[in-house]
């Protein structure tokens, strides 16, 4: 073999390794069944749009105001196997950790509230805040914040607490990277105080005839029907994190020999066996999970609890 044909096979055998190590490290596709569920660093599908309005970083904070909650969109849900119990009103909220947000892919089809999604509007997305409602979502390492107005549920992801439209995240400073790290309050009085240095926030007076949409829900999520009936629940940990729940409950599933549940209340992930439907059972099973944990476990007959 010649000098010349061995150089020619050695470029042949690099390019075939470089073409695997491209498609092993491709993201994969979403799954169809997904659709419903916002990730933050987008897709190639998703992302900002290709045409971007001139003034997008003069957008203003959306104007809080007084309105009233949506009929449907703040009834318990299940996603992906999580169950989510949502603010029935307005009380306080502060949460830190990471805020995504979502763009084209969404642009134009209908909120949790039936509302059509603007990638350039200050809105935002949070599994559990009333719908509609406000918050000031700050970011922690730049110390920008905005004013949005929550209209979707999401996002349904480990470790993220709020999606932001496309024109809030870009305010932020965090479209690029995806993601970043924020501060998420709750603006739940009429005239808030604000953080030193800015404006207070007044809530402006509601429509005079408001009408909630009926639309229902654009996600794919699986309401919790109400029930007459007492059900118990064995609470075995409560976690700010769902990664940290969610690791819980694997653990738990092989020494239990059962599957916890993973309940989102406000803002903490509670990892619980049951619903059980006569108590005696509810103690037998805190009983079993006491024996493993070697520590005191509650039983509760609400999921609020």
């Amino acid at each position: 073999m010649t000098p010349l044909t061995r150089c020619t096979n050695l470029l042949i055998v690099i390019g075939v390794a470089a073409l695997i190590s491209a498609c092993a490290s491709k993201p994969p596709a979403p799954n169809s069944a997904k659709a419903g569920a916002r990730s933050g660093a987008y897709y190639k599908d998703d992302g900002p749009s290709a045409s971007v309005p001139a003034d997008i970083d003069r957008i203003p904070d959306a104007v809080a105001r007084t309105e009233p909650l949506h009929r449907f969109a703040n009834r318990p849900y299940n996603v992906f196997g999580v169950d989510y119990r949502p603010m029935t009103s307005l009380s306080p909220l502060r949460q830190r950790g990471i805020a995504s947000w979502y763009g084209r892919k969404f642009h134009g089809q209908k909120t949790a509230i039936g509302e059509t999604y603007d990638m350039f509007a200050m809105t935002a997305a949070h599994p559990t805040a009333p719908l509609p409602s406000f918050a000031r979502v700050t970011h922690t390492k730049s110390g920008r914040s905005v004013v949005v107005r929550i209209n979707d549920r999401g996002p349904f992801h480990p470790g993220r607490i709020v999606d932001l439209s496309y024109a809030a995240a870009r305010r932020l400073g965090i479209a690029q990277g995806g993601s970043g790290e924020v501060q998420f309050d709750l603006l739940v009085s009429p005239f808030q105080s604000a953080a030193p240095g800015e404006s207070v926030i007044a809530f402006a007076q509601p429509p005079p005839v408001p009408v909630a949409p009926a639309d229902p829900p654009a996600i794919a999520i699986s309401p919790i029907q109400p029930s007459s009936q007492d059900f118990y629940y064995v609470q075995l940990g409560a976690f700010g994190n769902f990664a940290n729940a969610q690791a819980f409950q694997q653990r738990m599933s092989i020494e239990l020999a059962t599957t916890p549940r993973v309940q989102q209340v406000d803002s903490l992930f509670r990892v619980r066996l049951g619903p059980f439907t006569a108590r005696g059972e509810a103690e037998a099973a805190r009983d079993r999970a006491q024996s493993v944990l070697s520590t005191p476990l509650i039983i509760s007959s609400t999921l609020a609890r």
